[in-house]
């Protein structure tokens, strides 16, 4: 496991003309963010019945750290200052999304490969605020197990969920 200071991830941008890759999946980030008791914040989507961890597209030109603090700002309301970065996986981890579940017909897409950032809130839970969006991503949130995620999100993200925790829980222990 690396450290996000020895990746050098602020450099870590995708070339303007890459929002679906080669293999055609969509770079994407996912959170998985910490409170000084190892809990993670799990929130539901807005519109449908699931839970999951707060994550979202890498736009044309940014960078993947950017990627995670305007989601982790639009999703939940937090800045930067609200958080410590304390890793994130090594390589992308992928899903493919079923063809019920993808939204545009118009974009052909396998899809999602993610770059999971384990976070540690500073912040009070005051500071979480679910509708700074147009169309807020969630309407609900709380602090849950570390492993509990991978009993409630949809199953074809089941394998990445179970990758991403497996690969960072190690850095939970010095969060406090």
């Amino acid at each position: 496991m690396k450290q996000l200071s020895s990746l050098g991830t602020q450099a870590m941008k995708l070339p303007d003309d890459q929002s679906i890759d080669k293999d055609g999946y969509r770079p994407n980030v996912g959170i998985i963010l910490c409170n000084g008791g190892g809990q993670v914040l799990w929130a539901r989507r807005s519109r449908h019945d699931g839970w999951q961890f707060p994550q979202g597209g890498v736009e044309r030109g940014e960078s993947v750290l950017a990627a995670v603090y305007r989601e982790l700002y639009e999703e939940v309301g937090l800045l930067p200052e609200h958080v410590e970065v304390i890793g994130h996986t090594q390589k992308w981890l992928r899903y493919d999304v079923p063809r019920t579940h993808i939204r545009s017909q118009r974009i052909a897409f396998r899809g999602q490969k993610q770059m999971w950032y384990l976070l540690h809130m500073l912040a009070d839970d005051e500071q979480v605020c679910l509708d700074h969006a147009e169309r807020p991503e969630f309407d609900e949130w709380r602090w849950i197990d570390y492993w509990q995620p991978l009993k409630q999100i949809v199953s074809f993200k089941r394998r990445v969920y179970r990758r991403a925790l497996t690969e960072l829980e190690p850095m939970v222990i010095g969060i406090d």
